[in-house]
């Protein structure tokens, strides 16, 4: 049985804890979290599946004792880092860690590296990848050259949070998915009122007057360029639209609703229906991965390029909207 430890016990862990829910192959050991009261909620919660359900609120004494071998991570952004190196160390087989991967390209590429050098499976949480509209559109119509070659994506964020990292990363991910390449430089603008913000530290997402959105440019190393039309505070919604344009077609994709234009002809598009999606699937797949082997739909390098173009766009701001080749080196990047 596939032993699994949730860190972080508030409501997304508990989507977390529910992709074990109903398993035969895995089995939820251990739930942590620096707040008693939160883990006294979620040992209620799941007490009559998993009677032997332990809790900590110490991340190192819970991977010592039980000795896990998928981890989940649903901590605020400011925390993932160090929780997945130390699980990968630990002998962690899967970890998921929510989204974004790290709030700097430096915590970035340590996660990667430790979670590679252990042999660790990384599943990054950009739940689009385990949603049935997103994953249709990308394997049976982009994929299958329905509309084409794609020349551009453009993708709208709207509201109250539009925020770079706690929903833009959903937003760059969905481009660089349908993009199907590495980028190779950005450009952008911060949205009004952040002119003097060049470094974000990290607060879980929880305060959008502290995180601004972007217009910003990619380009990729496929000729396909990405719009990320990020709006103010002020805009109104609906808050995540994407377009996908190609030589003959193109597709629109607003929340989950989807269609097809291909010679001024407008097709609803169906996709499947899956009786699970979003963060439980992404953890079903995890189990799968550790049980059987592959590679994760959502994979940490991936995770890494968007945390590249997220922080090229913070670069590019800072150096006057220029252009930002990617990879950043390191020591050229800003610290406050």
């Amino acid at each position: 049985m596939i032993r699994v430890a949730v860190i972080g016990c508030r409501p997304i862990g508990v989507a977390h804890a529910s992709g074990v829910t109903g398993s035969d192959r895995a089995s939820l050991v251990a739930g942590c979290d620096l707040s008693e009261d939160e883990l006294a909620v979620f040992l209620e919660k799941y007490r009559d599946e998993w009677p032997d359900l332990k809790l900590y609120t110490d991340h190192m004494e819970m991977l010592e004792t039980e000795k896990p071998d998928i981890v989940t991570i649903a901590t605020g952004d400011n925390s993932h880092a160090g929780l997945v190196v130390d699980s990968a160390n630990a002998g962690a087989k899967g970890i998921y860690c929510e989204k974004p991967l790290a709030t700097s390209l430096q915590d970035a590429d340590r996660m990667v590296e430790a979670a590679e050098r252990n042999g660790t499976v990384l599943s990054v949480g950009h739940t689009r990848r385990w949603r049935p509209v997103w994953r249709h559109i990308k394997e049976e119509i982009v994929g299958k050259g329905e509309i084409g070659s794609v020349q551009y994506i453009i993708g709208a964020l709207n509201g109250a949070r539009s925020m770079m990292f706690r929903n833009g990363t959903h937003l760059v991910d969905t481009i660089c998915y349908y993009a199907d390449s590495d980028p190779e430089w950005v450009s952008a603008e911060l949205e009004d009122g952040f002119e003097e913000f060049t470094v974000y530290k990290g607060d879980g997402g929880h305060v959008p007057a502290s995180e601004p959105s972007a217009s910003g440019y990619i380009r990729f190393k496929n000729g396909v360029r990405g719009i990320f039309a990020g709006g103010s505070k002020l805009t109104a919604g609906p808050k995540f639209r994407v377009q996908i344009i190609g030589t003959t077609g193109h597709i629109e994709v607003d929340g989950e609703k989807a269609a097809m234009v291909v010679d001024d002809r407008r097709e609803p598009i169906q996709p499947p229906e899956w009786p699970v999606n979003g963060i439980p699937l992404g953890i079903q797949e995890l189990i799968d991965l550790v049980d059987k082997g592959g590679d994760p739909i959502s994979p940490a390098r991936e995770g890494l390029r968007v945390v590249e173009i997220l922080i090229g766009f913070l670069e590019s701001h800072r150096r006057g909207n220029a252009r930002v080749d990617l990879p950043i080196p390191r020591d050229e990047l800003s610290t406050g």
